[in-house]
């Protein structure tokens, strides 16, 4: 069964729930400033967030290409994908700057939350997909 779609009303919606600064470059630009005003650098965090998923979609699609595709796991994409991890930890100290953290909080963090996560110390696939409230 198929429905005839309208795509300039479709369009419309997604306008309509799109938030302002989404939208526009001033209101973007007003938020901006607002953050730095808070000592939060908004330029610094975009270019983290989209880094490490720009970056990781590379790292992505060559694990990709190796298990579906035949790709051959060689020394030569084995060194490929390191240098992406390489790049993916140049955008984490972009983040680790923004947000005043260390690699090591981080580190620490992570493993306490694992540490609830899986109380035996051991991946549990119950614990993985009925994760505690808080658990993010």
């Amino acid at each position: 069964m198929s429905k005839n779609v309208d795509f300039d009303r479709y369009l419309e919606f997604v306008d309509g729930v799109t938030s302002v600064e989404s939208r526009k470059t001033g209101a973007f630009i007003d938020r901006n400033k607002a953050l730095k005003v808070r000592g939060k650098d908004l330029c610094r965090l975009l270019t983290a967030a989209i880094g490490i998923t720009a970056e990781g979609g590379e790292f992505a699609e060559i694990a990709k290409k190796i298990a579906f595709q035949g790709k051959e796991w060689t020394p030569d994409e084995e060194f490929h994908m390191k240098r992406e991890l390489g790049d993916i930890l140049w955008y984490v100290a972009q983040a680790c700057i923004c947000l005043d953290v260390s690699f090591e909080e981080l580190i620490e963090m992570n493993v306490e939350k694992l540490e609830k996560r899986y109380p035996g110390g051991s991946f549990d696939v119950h614990y993985s997909e009925n994760r505690q409230e808080g658990d993010l």
